[in-house]
């Protein structure tokens, strides 16, 4: 069999290096793919599919790019969840000797596009690294664009699936055990359409990444990093570290720092309580409009609406953070002029952290410089005005904000003010920088000139008028001369060439001119390339500088939205207790509010606590309100963690550590799950994980089975969830099941709330206020009639509703809450009988078998209800373990 072509060859070494990836291989001005890579790219870029002699009988898949328009097809496959390996060539092609040296220089994978084309600016662009070791998860999350870097450790599955809906990465990374660990992230990375590797295991080798770490960090331990208690985070982060290096082939300078976090820092909010509350984007067309983030995102740059998002996402639950970003709004708030003054200021402001990792990776070009000087422009005004407020996050802004005065000089001396994009195409370097620079320019420019000077010079010294300065590539530049001036050509003129009627001829400083004259645009733009390298790389020292200013801009670019919206929104500064109490006085959906009229939403009231208002239960019609209200008291009380004021009239906010939210449901038909089994999935993962400090949103719960299991697990929830031995959540639970506001009464803490309705003969009218009490009726057949429902499947769903009365489940209803009374009178009288001296109790040893026996034979059940079922069973039962029972007959 033929060998392959030496091309061809090195091609297929250079892709078995790189096996999971598609390989970008340079040849000439196109970026080619051959074989599998051709194939897969052809169809994902709408390509040509060709072919190339490579050795063999059969000609070699092949497809190509341009060079220059690579990062737009690189972008599209990155998207797509491809890696791509960049192969280029690493020699000038007509210096070669033999086949062009070619290297793979960076491989560009879903986590590591910096890209601005294919990334979102107002959102960070996270890879993660997860390590499972036994009972124990190392998590690692890096932003490559940014430099930020995180490292934490978790105890489960579930906390693994909040971490990653939280920081949503592009990309994840795992070790090989991790498929052992039988945390299935299948379903979670269909949604959200994350990248998924796993790595060989000696990237996770843990001192290969303690080394990675101390390394890349210049320290000698690990404690300077705080990863004194963090073991498998350890080995998370420095695995993800390597991986890094392995496709950037880059230091990373930008990377300056690892920050260990704690998951308990943040309130916990599951992915369904995200969708359901539709933080930063909505459930159907996941658009940011309409959304929380949309309402609060008045930022003026690209790092702050990035920190704005982040705080969304991820709720405050210590109280004097909470109070120190009030504190720096209502300062804001307070003072409107500086307020708009530095929002001017603000606006020039161009994204700081992504364009230093641009330098920091040697990608950035003159126009990124350009910029950069012009946002640090902006940096002397923002600092003076924030020197006007005394908050303490303001005060740490200040010192944290260097106005980096001596890099805005060395780019405004060095670099023009509109220079092209590319860097090799000359242009860049502002005259008056570089000496040799100039020479170069003035030689490019002036060289025409130059020798017209020394040519009429020439003539004036030496009398020769025919004298003329020539080029030709052979000889250069010379001065010719007819013969019949020959006798006139001073001595230390040194002849060239002769011809038949005339003599050409060089001087010293002739042969200066063409050395400067000839190249000179080649070695101009040489030269102004290495300025621009040299000027780049002293940006680059300063990272540590320049980073701690961006997080300081975004910060204060996040204060100046909340107290934007905080002042045309009339929103208020909510109180923080420690008494487990929300008191909301009229509030309002955020969302909601903006998307209707003015003056026509309708405020409510809201007021939890931990005693005797723990649990709402909330009835009344469809459309009537009750899912927004549920709805916006969470949001607020998110809102009132973030630091945020909140839309209301007053309010004063419990910390909470997580809110779960179950409203609406849907088939998940990818995983074979019904809209009931949705439901009972989340339900049981609130019951599973909240806490006495949690908020719990519950919106028509057994809707989806038999009226009888529904209410019956409804009941039994509200009853699981209200006890303060179980549970004692701050809840408010909408349904449609009235039989349910019998509770009130039987359970400590649970109240009836409804929406007020008025009712117009056959029609009726939603108040959208919430008042006191339970509702009798669901008003469906208004409801339908609203929604255009026939007028003659109305009226036969009038006869029926009589037909078909609930007042029998009502009853029941009735029935068990006042069995359940009983129940708990009966354990109450038990716990005392127990106190009893141990003699009493041969009073109840007299029950016999024989008797239970008999007592099951005359058993009745054709004709037994529920009720009596139930309380006959209790009274076997308590003869059977000889127990004390009260007779209610």
């Amino acid at each position: 069999m033929a060998e392959y072509s030496p091309m061809m060859q090195h091609y297929i070494a250079t892709k078995n290096e790189y096996k999971d990836c598609i390989l970008f291989y340079r040849l000439g001005d196109f970026y080619e793919m051959f074989f599998d890579d051709a194939v897969v790219a052809s169809k994902e870029l709408e390509l040509t599919l060709t072919g190339k002699d490579c050795g063999q009988k059969e000609r070699a898949p092949m497809c190509g790019v341009p060079f220059h328009a690579a990062e737009t097809y690189i972008n599209r496959l990155v998207s797509a969840g491809y890696k791509v390996a960049i192969c280029e060539q690493m020699e000038d092609p007509k210096q070669a000797k033999g086949i062009v040296k070619r290297e793979v220089i960076k491989v560009v994978t879903p986590g590591t596009n910096i890209n601005t084309l294919g990334l979102d600016e107002t959102r960070n662009n996270y890879m993660m690294s997860i390590v499972y070791l036994g009972d124990n998860l190392g998590v690692s999350i890096a932003d490559y664009s940014t430099g930020d870097f995180f490292v934490t450790e978790l105890a489960g599955g579930s906390e693994l699936i909040d971490e990653i809906n939280k920081f949503v990465p592009s990309e994840i990374i795992v070790n090989e055990y991790f498929a052992m660990s039988g945390i299935n992230l299948d379903t979670v990375n269909t949604k959200l359409g994350i990248a998924m590797s796993t790595l060989d295991n000696w990237y996770f080798n843990e001192e290969t990444c303690k080394k990675r770490l101390l390394e890349h960090f210049h320290m000698e331990m690990l404690d300077g990093l705080g990863l004194k208690d963090y073991t498998v985070g350890i080995i998370a982060s420095g695995a993800l570290l390597t991986y890094l290096y392995e496709t950037q082939k880059s230091n990373m300078p930008h990377i300056t720092t690892l920050l260990p976090y704690s998951s308990g820092k943040y309130m916990l909010i599951d992915s369904s309580s995200r969708r359901n509350l539709e933080l930063v984007e909505t459930m159907r067309e996941k658009q940011k409009k309409g959304s929380l983030l949309w309402v609060l995102d008045k930022t003026k740059t690209a790092m702050g609406a990035r920190m704005l998002r982040s705080y969304i996402e991820q709720p405050l639950i210590n109280k004097d953070d909470i109070i120190k970003r009030q504190d720096c709004i209502q300062e804001l708030g307070d003072s409107l002029i500086d307020r708009e003054e530095l929002r001017e200021y603000l606006n020039p402001v161009y994204d700081i952290e992504r364009i230093m990792t641009k330098i920091s990776c040697k990608t950035a070009n003159p126009r990124d410089l350009i910029a950069f000087r012009n946002t640090l422009e902006m940096l002397p005004h923002i600092k003076r005005i924030i020197g006007n407020f005394h908050s303490e996050e303001f005060a740490a802004c200040y010192d944290k904000l260097d106005d980096l005065a001596d890099l805005y000089e060395l780019i405004n001396s060095a670099i023009v003010e509109e220079p092209p994009i590319s860097v090799r195409d000359g242009g860049i370097i502002k005259e008056g920088y570089s000496k040799e620079a100039d020479e170069l320019r003035d030689a490019k420019i002036k060289g025409k000139e130059w020798l017209s000077e020394l040519e009429i010079r020439e003539k004036e010294r030496t009398g020769i008028k025919t004298l003329k300065v020539k080029y030709n590539k052979v000889f250069g530049y010379y001065l010719e001369v007819t013969n019949s001036f020959k006798d006139k050509v001073p001595p230390e003129w040194v002849r060239k060439q002769t011809l038949t009627n005339a003599e050409r001829y060089t001087t010293d400083e002739l042969k200066h001119l063409e050395d400067v004259i000839l190249g000179a645009e080649d070695k101009l733009y040489s030269l102004e390339y290495d300025l621009f390298s040299e000027v780049r790389e002293r940006i680059a020292s300063q990272v540590v500088r320049i980073q701690g200013t961006a997080k300081a801009v975004a910060m204060i670019d996040a204060y100046a939205s909340l107290s934007v919206v905080a002042t045309q929104n009339n929103y208020v500064r909510p109180k923080i207790n420690d008494k487990g109490v929300i008191d909301i006085k009229n509030g309002r959906h955020p969302v909601v509010e903006k998307m209707i009229s003015n003056d026509m939403f309708i405020a409510n009231d809201t007021y939890l606590d931990n005693n005797s208002n723990r649990v709402a239960i909330i009835t009344g019609p469809n459309m009537a309100g009750k899912s927004t209200y549920m709805r916006q008291t969470a949001l607020i009380v998110l809102m009132a963690q973030t630091g945020s004021f909140v839309p209301a009239d007053s309010a004063n906010i419990c910390i909470v550590d997580r809110i779960f939210t179950r409203v609406g449901a849907s088939d998940d038909l990818a995983s074979g799950q019904s809209t009931f089994m949705v439901e009972m999935t989340e339900v049981a993962n609130i019951l599973r994980n909240a806490t006495s400090n949690s908020l719990i949103i519950l919106d028509e719960i057994g809707r989806g089975t038999s009226t009888f299991d529904g209410l019956s697990i409804a009941w039994a929830v509200v009853e699981h969830i209200a006890n303060t031995k179980i549970l004692g959540a701050k809840t408010l639970f909408a349904t449609h099941y009235h039989e349910l506001t019998e509770l009130e009464g039987t359970l400590d803490g649970v109240n009836n709330y409804c929406i007020a309705v008025k009712e117009c003969g056959d029609d009726i009218v939603f108040l959208r206020k919430i008042i006191k009490g339970g509702a009798d009726k669901s008003y469906g057949i208004q409801v339908a009639k609203l929604a255009g429902v026939p007028e003659n499947v109305l009226n036969r769903a009038k006869e029926l509703v009589v037909e078909l009365s609930d007042a029998d489940i009502s009853q029941k209803a009735k029935d068990i809450a006042q069995y359940s009374k009983k129940v708990e009178k009966m354990n109450d009288r038990y716990k005392k009988v127990n106190e009893l001296e141990v003699k009493q109790m041969t009073l109840f040893d007299t029950v016999k078998d024989d008797d239970i026996i008999k007592d099951i034979k005359e058993l009745d059940i054709s004709n037994m209800t529920p009720i009596d079922a139930l309380n006959i069973l209790y009274k076997l039962q308590g003869k059977v373990k000889n127990r004390y029972f009260v007779n209610e007959n």
